[in-house]
């Protein structure tokens, strides 16, 4: 959106995704799309277009294969296996199945069947409230052009070569196929229309070391190429024909983000404690075994929430236990004796097509997913936990189970566990006896029957986004109510006290892993409501741990006891601000430019 005012200084807004400044004039990027044309074809001619869909995806696999080679040269392992996702598209039974059965079907040529069955997936997958998944749209946008763009012989991709000078490039959006094709010698920085801060485009710019804003709605609209701007990866904007007093303030800025970096460098060894010597683990959120590198370079002090869905997408069938052992040993290994808090499967609703979900549910949040799900598929879900507990032998794993409601849920999940272990034990498989197990607390009813959860559980995470959307009846998604989105809601901040009340009377541990945890503004209001732990996104960790390393916790709790008083979501936010601003300045000095 843009700000009123002149030409000069104009500024547009987005998310900011990939930090830093730059300065130089727009390239307005529009991706050629060519119309996917459509033919009929005769029974005899079906066998050979088979054939030709079959080619070009062999070809499209071997193009993918090459371009992760050079990313793994370029930026390493971790940047490259982004691109596993857009092979497992290619593997996807499901979709090509699909796509075999249109082409027989209504006897059409290889590219329109291809287009209109992963238009239909891709479709879904934008539907969905999981940002992570949601991304994967672009994921399956990158695959389906680079399929398309054999089957109808046209080149695919950013082509960038005739640019005579560095540019800052403006696009309704960048896959990483895009995104990794960027010649840092020709490209500043890179704004898109849509994107978030988990999109793959995002992490490479990141890798890149290039500025990015994206989600800055319209630009295509409001920029056109060739207009001197400047733009600013730390606080998601582009400001189009800057002043000299402008560019003088965003010197300043960058001046001050390298200290506030050099600051950040110092704390990554050190704990999480408070000025007065109150211990505060910071833990890190993965979803996959590849984001165990991520964990260790940023410093946190284990994995409080690593989300096993990654395993369960773009397949037909759920991973076998070895796979899941795999994957899970390799991070229970390699940050023993470091605690990695394993969620379980939080599969259903509308996250993901899935063949487990045959059913369209008039309202998927309410509906069959998560622990519901697991339960009433005992023998996948029995899979998942024998898998969990083989890799407790190599690590200090905990299980915890999500969306509980009740104390029925928790039970029949503890006893099916049980069961597992004593499969295990005949199987003569190693696995910790004293594995503690957790109730995600995210419902409004697990909250009011807490004191009966902590009996049966050895510790409580409280996942924020979903306990803030089910209290307030608020989809954060719905841009007509976002606004009704409040972290500091006082019926927030009181069933956050009921819960961590529950658990002090059972002596159990209570963390928060959802984003009221990577958000420093709110930390010490957290931490003063009884919060024990706090887990974020990796590149989250060292700011929130610069920020526990800079408060008291007798601050903290006089905050949250004087929140609980109040009747206003925005009064609490200020002085939650003000303790923040006047505890780590710099954290929030590195973002304010006055325009």
């Amino acid at each position: 959106m843009a700000a009123a005012g002149d030409q000069g200084n104009r500024v547009l807004r987005g998310i900011p995704v990939s930090p830093g400044v730059a300065r130089g004039k727009t390239y307005v990027w529009h991706r050629a799309e060519a119309e996917v044309p459509r033919w009929e074809l005769r029974e005899e001619e079906i066998p050979a277009e088979l054939d030709r869909l079959e080619r070009a995806l062999v070809a499209t696999r071997q193009q993918l294969l090459e371009v992760q080679r050079q990313v793994t040269e370029v930026m390493g392992a971790e940047e490259a296996s982004i691109f596993d996702a857009h092979l497992l598209v290619l593997e996807d039974r499901v979709l090509l199945d699909e796509v075999v059965r249109v082409i027989r079907r209504d006897r059409v040529n290889a590219e329109y069947a291809f287009n209109q069955v992963a238009q239909k997936y891709m479709a879904a997958l934008a539907r969905v409230e999981d940002e992570y998944l949601r991304e994967r749209v672009a994921d399956m946008r990158d695959v389906t052009a680079r399929v398309l763009s054999h089957l109808m012989g046209r080149a695919h991709g950013l082509d960038l070569s005739h640019l005579r000078e560095p540019v800052i490039i403006v696009a309704h959006d960048l896959t990483p196929s895009d995104t990794v094709q960027l010649d840092k010698t020709k490209v500043l920085g890179f704004v898109t229309e849509i994107g978030s801060q988990t999109s793959h485009a995002a992490i490479l710019a990141r890798s890149l070391g290039l500025p990015a804003v994206v989600g800055v709605g319209r630009v295509l609209q409001e920029v056109e190429s060739s207009v001197y701007a400047l733009l600013d990866g730390f606080n998601g904007l582009l400001v189009l024909n800057p002043s000299d007093q402008v560019l003088f303030e965003y010197g300043q800025l960058v001046r001050r983000q390298i200290s506030l970096e050099e600051k950040l460098r110092e704390v990554v060894d050190q704990p999480g404690v408070t000025l007065d010597g109150v211990r505060v683990p910071i833990l890190a959120n993965i979803e996959q075994a590849d984001d165990v590198e991520a964990v260790l370079a940023c410093g946190a002090e284990g994995v409080g929430l690593f989300r096993t869905e990654y395993l369960y997408i773009n397949r037909p069938h759920p991973p076998a236990e070895n796979e899941q052992y795999e994957a899970y040993r390799r991070v229970a290994s390699t940050l023993r004796p470091r605690p990695v808090i394993i969620r379980t499967l939080d599969l259903g609703g509308d996250k993901f097509l899935s063949h487990l979900v045959a059913q369209q549910e008039m309202n998927p949040f309410l509906g069959w997913r998560a622990i519901r799900l697991c339960l009433q598929q005992p023998e996948m879900f029995s899979v998942q936990l024998r898998a969990i507990l083989r890799a407790s032998a190599e690590g200090k794993v905990k299980v915890m189970y999500p969306m509980i409601s009740g104390l029925d849920e928790l039970c029949q999940a503890n006893e099916l566990l049980e069961r597992c272990k004593a499969q295990l034990r005949r199987q003569g498989l190693p696995f910790d006896e004293q594995i503690e197990t957790g109730a995600m607390i995210e419902i409004p009813s697990a909250v009011l029957v807490a004191d009966a959860l902590a009996r049966r559980s050895r510790f409580f995470s409280i996942g924020t986004n979903d306990l803030i959307q089910y209290s307030l009846a608020v989809d954060r998604m719905n841009e007509r109510i976002a606004h009704l989105y409040e972290p500091t809601h006082p019926a927030i901040l009181r069933l956050i006290r009921m819960t961590t009340r529950a658990a002090e009377a059972a002596g159990l541990r209570v963390s928060v892993c959802g984003e009221m945890a990577g958000e420093p503004v709110l930390v010490p209001l957290l931490l003063g409501l009884g919060v024990h732990e706090l887990s974020a996104a990796p590149p989250l960790v060292p700011r929130i741990k610069y920020l526990v390393r800079r408060i008291r916790m007798n601050e903290a709790r006089d905050l949250a006891e004087w929140a609980l008083t109040q009747e206003s979501a925005s009064a609490i936010l200020r002085r939650c601000e003000e303790l923040a601003r006047d505890a780590a300045p710099l954290l929030f000095e590195t973002r304010r430019v006055d325009i």
